[in-house]
Parts: structure tokens; sequence; C-alpha cells
């Protein structure tokens, strides 16, 4: 009985420590919440863009979480050297056949764009978060 009580709490708890919870329907969806990551993205609310995230992607929450710290930490940083952002627009949508999707936005800053970039996966519940990244590659776009 003890060994039974402690793997379904070691279940529950390895489950508790990826965070998706929920799937997009479609790609309409997707792209809908493509847009409004980069709108806080730009408006620098990095802990709430995160904590969206967080609701489709199923990663490990503590790997979340230090990406979370290291772009409110470079964000401060990207401001004093690129000035403030002044808006931002979709560049690029890739897709391989009906089971995934890659979205690229620019985040415009005063003196160059940011790239973020989404992965979405279609498995048998619907469309979760692969991949989320951003950097100031600019020129991979070219």
């Amino acid at each position: 009985m003890k060994k039974t009580f402690i793997a379904i709490v070691l279940s529950l708890v390895s489950v508790s420590l990826f965070a998706q919870e929920k799937y997009f329907k479609n790609v309409s969806e997707t792209q809908e919440f493509s847009k409004k990551i980069v709108d806080l993205f730009e408006k620098d609310k990095i802990p709430e863009l995160f904590s969206q995230l967080t609701t489709y992607w199923p990663m490990p929450l503590n790997e979340i979480l230090a990406l979370e710290d290291k772009t409110i930490k470079y964000i401060n940083v990207i401001k004093s050297r690129y000035g403030e952002p002044i808006g931002s627009l979709k560049v690029k949508n890739k897709t391989i056949s009906d089971i995934a999707i890659q979205e690229t936005y620019l985040v415009r800053y005063e003196k160059t764009a940011l790239r973020v970039i989404f992965i979405y996966y279609k498995n048998n519940n619907g469309w979760i978060i692969n991949g989320f990244k951003w950097d100031d590659l600019l020129k991979e776009e070219f």
C-alpha cells in the first residue's frame, strides 16, 4: 500500500512539472495566439506572455520559467541598445503538411528588429506549442 501511494504521488508530481493544459482547435487559433504573444512581447509584458505560453506548451515548467527569467533580463539590455519598440509584423509562415507550422514575426525597435518564432505541432488532441524563441538574427530573414 505504501509503495502504491508513493507511486501515485510521484506520478502526480511529474505530471505537474509539465505546464501544458490546453490545445488549439485549429490553425486560426494558433495564428491569433501568436499575434497576442507578439503584442505582449512588444509591450514588455513578459510574465503575462510566459503565463499564456505555459498553457499550451508541454515543456517542463522549470525550463519555461528559466526562459522567462532570461527574457526579462535581456529586455532591458535590448531597449538600451535598440531603443523602444515601434511595432511588429508577421514575416513568414511555413508548414509541414498539416502537422506542423512555423510562424515568424518581427518586433521592430528604433534601431533593429527581433525575431519571434513559434512552432506548433498537431497531435491527436489538437495543436500545441512545440517551440518558442526570440533572437536578434534579422539577417536570417533575407
